[in-house]
């Protein structure tokens, strides 16, 4: 298959994640992705260790890792002015850029989007900032963990006040910072297609706590239509019950009840046919609110047998139902190992792309560059010989 996005190419300006996860999954998708680096240091996570692979000056943090398959690292120093001239030549030849600069942080080096896209006029270049071009917060900086204080997801995240351990909670993963990654992406591919059809780029604003917001959904939702804040429960749903974890009898599992006909049969394997017509259970509005009892009899049910057992049985009955793995236990699953969603290139261990498209998957074949990896390649291709690159180099303009 040739990759949807053969001939693209993306001079990647981003660190950290919102702006490498948006990259790394164009480069999945046949991007030719370039990740300008600084000489000495490179990219922030390269350094957010340990975990490490690796030894000595060559170990990468694993961070990195996770976030940087399939591209190409330059390292130049575009705070001077040459190494600014070496980046407005790439933007030239490429049609997408992917900064996350502060607000008019790339201006003074001539990098902003109206200075680009005045000499390339089909140039899409995606911002990602904390909180937007514009607005009362538009110079702060942004942060995925204030970003899920700010927006919301921390106050419906936890174990309820008065709980032990009851609070607001952060997400385990930099939720807010992948889904803007992700969001950025989709933008772009928009906005190439709008290029073919009416023949010039564009400038996306994307910002994390727009994002925040978006992906807050159905609670977003409850609290617009309600007026009311929804509040934490745990592990519980707001709008379903029983769809939670409960107690087998040697260890946790989940059940997710979806609607009132897998009630029914979750009532039947129960022993208690009579919950689907009793007018507290019958319905899911009905057992959300009379959820503590719900919950309550489900919990007994399930208790009297191991967790093995009761997977089989609801397997059977078409009730969804799972265990709570640590991510070892995720990542050594049979349907892990069945979809090869952990790959190894060059030495490293990876979780590849999701994506698959007509049966194959959309990976990169590309390892997490080492920092510079590319440098002296990527201007030769400016046509900078290399006694040029050499002064560069020394002038610490390059590395």
């Amino acid at each position: 298959m040739t990759p949807p996005l053969a001939g693209i190419r993306v001079l990647d300006l981003s660190r950290v994640l919102a702006g490498p996860w948006c990259t790394q999954l164009l480069a999945d998708l046949g991007a030719e992705v370039i990740k300008i680096e600084r000489p000495g240091t490179g990219d922030d996570t390269r350094h957010w260790g340990p975990p490490w692979h690796g030894d000595g000056d060559e170990r990468v943090a694993a961070y990195f890792l996770s976030a940087n398959r399939g591209k190409r690292s330059a390292a130049i120093d575009f705070s001077t002015p040459e190494g600014a001239a070496l980046v407005r030549r790439l933007a030239e030849q490429s049609d997408v850029v992917v900064e996350n600069f502060k607000v008019g942080g790339l201006k003074k080096f001539g990098l902003d989007a109206d200075s680009l896209r005045a000499v390339n006029p089909r140039l899409i270049v995606a911002s990602i900032t904390g909180f937007g071009q514009d607005g009362p917060y538009a110079g702060r900086a942004g942060y995925d963990y204030i970003i899920q204080g700010m927006g919301g997801l921390m106050s419906i995240t936890g174990l309820p006040d008065g709980e032990p351990g009851g609070g607001p909670m952060r997400v385990g993963v930099a939720v807010v910072d992948l889904f803007t990654g992700l969001y950025t992406a989709v933008a772009i591919l928009a906005a190439l297609f709008r290029r073919e059809r009416a023949g010039e780029g564009a400038h996306i604003d994307m910002a994390l706590f727009d994002t925040q917001l978006a992906a807050l959904a159905n609670q977003v939702s409850n609290a617009l239509v309600s007026g009311k804040d929804p509040p934490r429960q745990g592990n519980t749903h707001p709008n379903i019950v029983p769809y939670q974890p409960f107690e087998a009898a040697d260890k946790p599992l989940i059940v997710a009840v979806g609607n009132d006909r897998q009630f029914a049969r979750l009532a039947e394997l129960c022993g208690h046919p009579e919950w689907a017509n009793d007018e507290r259970f019958s319905t899911n509005s009905a057992r959300v609110g009379n959820r503590a009892e719900m919950v309550r009899l489900v919990g007994e049910c399930i208790r009297r047998k191991p967790a093995d057992e009761w997977f089989s049985e609801l397997e059977a009955a078409g009730i969804p139902a799972g265990p709570i793995n640590t991510i070892s236990q995720a990542l050594a699953d049979i349907q892990t190992q069945h979809r090869q969603t952990v790959r190894t290139i060059a030495g490293m261990p990876l979780v590849g792309s999701p994506i698959r498209i007509d049966g194959e998957r959309a990976d990169s074949e590309l390892p997490p560059p080492g920092l510079g990896e590319h440098t002296s390649e990527i201007l030769t291709s400016l046509s900078v010989d290399g006694e040029e690159q050499a002064r560069l180099r020394s002038a610490g303009v390059i590395g």
